[in-house]
């Protein structure tokens, strides 16, 4: 490890509990940001698609949930 990067890690140290996750929020972002960079088209899409395909399951479980306690509901 670089001596800047032994230097932020011991700065990151004297931080408070709600300042390092903050520190560390901003350095994931900024992480994954600069991998998104690097991402062709086709790799995009790919991740696109298989948030959209989560997300869709994700719904449905909602939904189906959601059914289940109005015929609970409904049975009182």
């Amino acid at each position: 490890m670089s001596t800047s990067g032994r230097e932020l890690l011991e700065s990151f140290e004297h931080l408070s509990g709600s300042e390092k996750r903050e520190v560390a929020s901003e350095i994931i972002r900024r992480t994954l940001a600069s991998k998104l960079n690097e991402l062709d088209d086709a790799q995009l899409a790919a991740l696109y698609a298989e948030f959209a395909d989560d997300d869709r399951a994700l719904a449905e479980e909602g939904f189906k949930d959601y059914e289940r306690g109005l015929v609970g509901e409904d049975a009182r």
